[in-house]
Parts: C-alpha cells; sequence; structure tokens
C-alpha cells in the first residue's frame, strides 16, 4: 500500500477495531483547500476517505489506523470515537445539495467499509450525532434517508403519532437507548436528532419526535453488536 497522503493518524488505542463510520462535510471553499488541511501536521486532523463533488475518492490514512476526524464527542458506550470509527469526509460548504455523482461514490465506499469490517449500518453516524453542539455536519441537507434505502444507514419506521407532548426526560432515555449518550442537555439532544431525522422541526419536542426516536431505539440499540469498549 503507498504511504498515506496525510500525516496526521496514530495506532488505534488498545487495540481496537473500527465498529463506526462517521459522515463529515468539510466546511471549506474547495476540494483542494480541503485535502491540503487534511494533510496539513500543523493542522492535526485527518479522515480516512475525502469525496469530491465529482466523486472523486481519496484515501488519506489506512483504515486499519486511527485518524483524527472525529474529536470528544460520545456514541453508546464509545468515548474514544476516533479510534473506533473510520472517518469520511465529503466537500461541501455546508450550505448547499450534495451531488449525485459524490453520493453514489459515498454508497460505493460505504457499501465496502461495512463489509471489511463486518459494521452494521445503524453505526453509521454523522459528526453531529456523536457531538451534539459542537459539530453539525453532515448537516439538514445530506441525505440520511437515501442512505437507509441502500442498507448503508438506517431510517424509523414509526407508528402512528399520538398521545400527549412528551416529557425532555423520556425523549431522552429512548435517544440514549439508540446512541445519543453524549453529556449534553436536552435541547442540544433533541437538536442533533433533528438535524438527522426531521431537519425542519423546530420548538418544544413533540410526539413525532418520540413516535421516530422510539422506533429508532427499539430496532436499533446502541452497542448490541459492538465489541466492549
Amino acid at each position: 500500500m503507498p504511504d498515506p497522503l496525510s500525516p496526521n493518524h496514530g495506532p488505534r488505542r488498545l487495540g481496537a477495531r473500527p465498529d463506526l463510520v462517521v459522515i463529515h462535510y468539510t466546511a471549506m471553499t474547495s476540494h483542494d483547500e480541503a485535502l491540503a488541511r487534511l494533510c496539513d501536521p500543523a493542522a492535526e486532523v485527518s479522515a480516512h476517505w475525502l469525496i469530491s463533488g465529482a466523486g472523486k475518492v481519496t484515501e488519506l490514512v489506512p483504515e486499519a489506523r486511527r485518524a483524527w476526524h472525529a474529536g470528544a464527542g460520545r456514541w453508546g458506550a464509545v468515548e474514544d470515537v476516533n479510534s473506533r470509527s473510520i472517518g469520511i469526509e465529503l466537500y461541501n460548504r455546508g450550505d448547499h445539495p450534495f451531488a449525485g455523482p459524490q453520493m453514489a461514490a459515498l454508497e460505493t465506499l460505504l457499501a465496502g467499509i461495512l463489509t471489511r469490517w463486518s459494521i452494521p449500518p445503524e453505526r453509521v453516524i454523522g459528526h453531529s450525532d456523536m457531538a451534539p453542539g459542537r459539530k453539525d455536519d453532515p448537516g439538514p441537507r445530506f441525505d440520511w434517508r437515501r442512505l437507509a434505502r441502500h442498507g448503508l444507514s438506517v431510517w424509523p419506521q414509526p407508528k402512528p403519532a399520538r398521545g400527549p407532548q412528551p416529557s425532555p426526560s423520556v425523549f431522552d432515555t429512548a435517544a440514549r437507548g439508540f446512541g445519543y449518550t453524549a453529556e449534553v442537555t436536552h435541547a442540544q439532544r433533541l437538536a442533533a436528532f433533528r438535524l438527522r431525522f426531521r431537519p425542519r422541526a423546530s420548538g418544544p419536542v413533540d410526539a413525532t419526535d418520540m413516535a421516530l426516536i422510539a422506533d429508532l431505539a427499539a430496532r436499533f440499540p446502541v452497542d448490541r453488536t459492538a465489541p466492549a469498549p
């Protein structure tokens, strides 16, 4: 294998194997600018893969190594997300749709990663999922439902929403059961959930939020197939 383009990596701690995939957007003005930053030793950031808007896939760090893409956060029992994940950066400023060729390339790449490392689709998450209140990528324009249709992520299939407005604590309990275990406020947890599953929603937690997260927590309880941290 050729040397990685980015020097920003190290061994996975305690012999960890990747059992998560974290999707990011670059939030930079061009693909080349993002590539340069991810390969700059002074920046101390990296990812395993970078995908351009045209669908060009560049390997920056071997998947067996620990790239520096996630930072502080948590998903389920996983606190050192970098040691337990593969990071994919998508060139996107954060304010425009993700291009068709880019999404197609992501689907091909993801399918290979999930097969290589035996990662279930529910453990494909966004940066915003593991770091609520700190990160918002891949953002409200990212098509999670499309990935789920291809078996590369998950999407809720709730029963009809009914009943009174749920309490924040009831929502938070279900959200933690799905994976939103970072130590954040209820508002930050709800915002992260909505960013992915209801990007147009606003206001207090409601019956639709509760129906969606209850379904996800019931069908995809976090860490059920993951090794111990």
